[in-house]
């Protein structure tokens, strides 16, 4: 992590825990809000206007919290207004590493080798964790945002008229909906697999592990009456937050994570939800399983080996139509 502006030690994936041996996220720092006329968000300053060509994301195929800011960019059809450039899966002694994997790219924004430059770059005198996704201001050589969630819900609504205005993944009329099934969804499952894996006590891994399978069995449940996604027809941001763990869970979390009570292809109604979340346009475009799996079977506090098990070659096919 970064110390006064200085990497120290080695990178690691323990964040950190509490007197039980729970895994504790780290939060993030970096809090402005793009807003359609540059007035301030929820948090943070003024000062950044949507406009096209003006943004850029780093984010990573293997990390899903990244993976949202990735997918609300091809929903909302925003890939000509915000550039990308996308991390190895793989984390390094120093973090996130620029190139050196298939399908990845050089910093060509900052001239970074590592993330963490471009958060030094941002403040010099940065104390905290490199994470992606970071969404950075070309203009003004600094971070916007590196809060996932905000993130998503910003490219949501900031550029409008300049994406797809037809598609609203956080309308008013389900808000409060969404907001309460991001909440549970969070803390049991996008955060409770996490907190299974780097639990540090036993008590800590039951306790996440058993979360993790009420919710998924919550779900499959919620899907049991025939609806399409999660709140109907039509796609909305809790469907972007719960897409990006299930589609990595037979990959990672089942087995590098522990979460082994069930596969999620033992779940037919979710299963056959990510299919069709794989079918929604450029979703699929998203999801790397090479990626996902060079980069979870590189923790080396969890798979001190390095290697990357053979199976699954892929992770679902989107449906002829969806």
């Amino acid at each position: 992590m970064l110390i006064d502006g200085k990497w120290s030690g080695k990178w690691h994936p323990f964040q950190s825990k509490d007197a039980k041996g729970r895994f504790v996220r780290q939060d993030s720092q970096f809090r402005n809000w793009i807003t359609p006329d540059g007035a301030p968000g929820p948090s943070g300053q003024g000062g950044f206007q949507a406009e096209p060509g003006r943004y850029h994301i780093y984010a990573s195929l293997n990390c899903p919290w990244a993976s949202r800011t990735l997918l609300v960019r091809k929903l909302k059809n925003l890939e000509n207004i915000i550039t990308l450039t996308v991390v190895a899966p793989f984390t390094t002694d120093e973090g996130w590493q620029f190139g050196g994997f298939p399908g990845c790219a050089e910093d060509e924004v900052n001239g970074a080798a590592h993330l963490h430059e471009v958060y030094t770059t941002a403040d010099p005198r940065y104390t905290g964790r490199a994470t992606v996704p970071v969404l950075w201001d070309k203009r003004r050589g600094t971070i916007v945002n590196n809060e996932s969630s905000e993130i998503i819900r910003m490219l949501n609504r900031a550029f409008a008229g300049l994406g797809d205005d037809g598609l609203d993944l956080y309308p008013d009329g389900l808000a409060g909906d969404i907001d309460d099934l991001n909440a549970k969804v969070y803390e049991k499952l996008n955060n409770g697999v996490y907190r299974a894996g780097f639990a540090a006590t036993q008590e800590a891994y039951d306790e996440a592990v058993a979360a993790v399978f009420a919710m998924l069995d919550e779900l499959e449940q919620r899907l049991s009456d025939g609806r399409r996604l999660l709140m109907g027809e039509q796609p909305t941001e809790a469907d972007v937050r719960l897409f990006v763990t299930l589609v990595r869970f037979d990959a990672a979390y089942h087995g590098l994570f522990k979460c082994n009570l069930r596969r999620l292809a033992d779940y037919p109604n979710l299963t056959a939800y990510v299919e069709r979340m794989m079918g929604l346009p450029g979703a699929s475009d998203t999801v790397a399983v090479e990626h996902i799996k060079a980069g979870y079977y590189s923790i080396r506090a969890l798979n001190p080996s390095g290697i990357i098990p053979a199976g699954p070659a892929e992770i679902f096919e989107p449906p002829t139509s969806a």
